[in-house]
C-alpha cells in the first residue's frame, strides 16, 4: 500500500496498487454477465462513489461522424447548416465545445474547409481516425488540433476483431499517439466497448501510459469512454465493467486522468444513454459526446437537444445556450434533409407537447403550467398545442381556436362555453359518430369555424398572421 495527495479530489488518497497490464492468454468476456442467448445481466458489488460533478462541464457533437453512419450521407450544404445551428445552440461560451468530422471523401473534406471559413470560435472541429499512419496523415494535411483515434479496449474487439494480444493492441496504440504528439495535435482515444473491457487489467493500464505521455510532451492526452453497445449502467453499487460511475471515478482515482480529459459517449441501446451521459458528468467527466436528435447506428447516440436541457437543469442556468435551436435543428432535419422524428420524441417530436384530452386542454386554458413541462414557447419556440378529436371536448376546441388564432388578449379569447364552440362540437361528434377515427385537420376545423360563426371568424382573423 502507499499514499498520495491526489489533485483530483483534494485530499491524501491510498492506494493498494498501481495496475498493469494484464497480457492474459485468453480473452476476457465477462460471461456470468453477457452470456448471447440471455439479457445481459446487471451485477453489484455495493461499493458506492463519491459524486464530483466538474466546475465546467461542456457537450460534443459526432453528428457528422457516427450519426451520420446510420442515414443517409450529408450533403456538404446539409452539414455546413447544422454547424450553424450548432453554434447558435452552444452560444458564447461553446457549451457546445467541439463537433467531430470523417476526413475520408472529398464530400466530407469540402465540409471541414467550409465550416472552418465560418471563423466560429466553437464548435472546435476535430477529426475521427483509426489507429494507423495512413489516418493520422490526413490529420496533419488538415491541420487539425485534436483528433480522435480509435483505440477498441475491451477483449471482444482485442482478441476477436483485431486478432492481437492485450500487449500488441496497447503498443499499437501508444505508437500513434506519440505520433500525435510529435505533431503537437491533441489525441483523444476513444475507448471502444469500455462497459465490456477489462479495467484494471487493461483499462487503467493503458490511462495510466497516456498520462504519462501527456506529462512529458505537455500535451492533453483525451479519453473518450465509449459505451458502444449501450451497457452502461448507473445503479448505485453496481459492479464493473458497466458502472459508469465506476468507470468515470476509477480513471480519475487509479490513473489520475483530468476531469478535462475524460468524455462519455452513449448508445441507447438499453434506454439508458442520456441518465449514463448525465451521471458522468454528475460524476467527474467534463464533456459528454452527443448527436443531434440522437441519430447513430442501432437505437442511436444521446441526443444532443437532450443534455443541452439536462445542462440548463443541472446548472440551473442556461449559459448563453439558444435553446430555440434545437426546434430549428428538428426543422431543419425534417424539412430539407427529409429525416422523420417519432411525433412524441420529447423537445423536437411535433406532439411531444400536444395534448388531445380534453381535460387537459382544459387546464392548459386556465394556467399552461399546469400541463406543460415548462415554457416551451419561451425555450424552444414551440408553444403546446391541442389535436382535435373525439376526446377533445369543449375545452379542447376552445383553446385550438384561441391558439391557432392567436389570440393573446384575455378578453377577446373565445371560451369553451361559448354557442359556436358547442356548434362545432356538434359537428365533429357528429363525423365521430360516423366512423372517422383520425384527428381533425386545421383545415377542416377552420371551416367548421366560419361555416359556425362568421363573424366570430372574421373577428378571429384579424388577430392571427397565419389567416393573413
Amino acid at each position: 500500500m502507499y499514499v498520495k495527495f491526489n489533485k483530483r479530489f483534494n485530499r491524501i488518497m491510498e492506494h493498494s496498487y498501481e495496475p498493469d497490464l494484464q497480457d492474459v492468454a485468453a480473452p476476457e468476456l465477462y460471461r456470468p454477465i453477457f452470456q448471447y442467448g440471455s439479457v445481459p445481466r446487471i451485477t453489484f458489488n455495493n461499493r458506492i462513489v463519491p459524486l464530483n460533478t466538474p466546475e465546467e462541464i461542456f457537450i460534443t457533437d459526432t453528428t457528422f461522424r457516427d450519426g451520420q453512419q446510420a442515414c443517409s450521407p450529408f450533403t456538404t450544404e446539409n452539414i455546413v447548416e447544422i454547424f450553424k445551428l450548432l453554434h447558435k445552440l452552444g452560444g458564447a461560451k461553446g457549451i457546445i465545445r467541439q463537433s467531430e468530422f470523417f476526413l475520408y471523401t472529398e464530400n466530407d473534406r469540402l465540409a471541414v474547409e467550409k465550416c472552418r471559413e465560418l471563423n466560429y470560435r466553437f464548435p472546435i472541429i476535430t477529426s475521427w481516425i483509426r489507429a494507423n499512419e495512413k489516418d493520422f496523415e490526413l490529420v496533419k494535411r488538415y491541420e487539425l488540433k485534436e483528433t480522435g483515434i480509435l483505440t477498441s479496449c475491451s477483449d471482444y474487439h482485442i482478441f476477436k476483431k483485431m486478432n492481437m494480444t492485450r500487449r500488441q493492441a496497447l503498443d499499437k496504440y501508444l505508437g500513434i499517439v506519440k505520433s500525435a504528439l510529435s505533431k503537437g495535435i491533441t489525441p483523444r482515444c476513444h475507448f471502444e466497448d469500455i462497459t465490456r473491457a477489462d479495467f484494471f487489467g487493461f483499462v487503467v493500464p493503458f490511462a495510466i501510459e497516456l498520462m504519462r505521455l501527456s506529462k512529458e510532451s505537455g500535451i492533453p492526452v483525451k479519453i473518450r469512454c465509449c459505451d458502444t453497445m449501450g451497457y452502461g449502467i448507473t445503479y448505485p453499487g453496481s459492479s464493473m465493467p458497466r458502472s459508469v460511475q465506476g468507470i468515470v471515478f476509477g480513471l480519475m482515482y487509479q490513473a489520475d486522468v483530468p476531469s478535462e480529459f475524460l468524455e462519455w459517449h452513449g448508445h441507447n441501446d438499453f434506454y439508458k444513454a442520456v441518465v449514463n451521459s448525465v451521471t458522468a458528468w454528475l460524476y467527474g467527466s467534463a464533456s459528454v459526446n452527443t448527436t443531434c436528435l440522437g441519430i447513430g447506428e442501432r437505437t442511436g447516440n444521446t441526443p444532443l437537444e437532450a443534455m443541452a436541457i439536462e445542462y440548463a437543469a443541472v446548472k440551473g442556468k442556461t449559459d448563453g445556450m439558444d435553446l430555440t435551436a434545437i426546434t430549428e435543428i428538428a426543422e431543419y432535419f425534417e424539412n430539407v434533409i427529409g429525416y422523420t422524428i417519432p411525433p412524441r420524441t420529447p423537445f423536437v417530436g411535433k406532439d411531444f407537447n400536444v395534448t388531445r384530452a380534453g381535460i387537459h386542454a382544459d387546464g392548459l386554458m386556465k394556467d399552461q403550467e399546469i400541463y406543460n413541462i415548462f415554457d416551451t414557447a419561451k425555450l424552444l419556440n414551440r408553444p403546446p398545442r391541442v389535436l382535435i378529436d373525439s376526446f377533445s371536448g369543449l375545452a379542447g376546441i376552445a383553446y385550438w381556436l384561441n391558439d391557432y388564432f392567436e389570440v393573446s388578449d384575455p378578453a377577446a379569447k373565445i371560451a369553451k362555453n361559448h354557442p359556436t364552440v358547442a356548434a362545432m362540437k356538434a359537428e365533429i361528434d357528429k363525423k365521430y359518430e360516423s366512423g372517422r377515427t383520425t384527428v381533425m385537420s386545421d383545415v377542416e376545423l377552420i371551416a367548421l369555424f366560419k361555416a359556425a360563426d362568421a363573424g366570430k371568424y372574421a373577428e378571429f382573423c384579424a388577430f392571427s398572421r397565419k389567416a393573413k
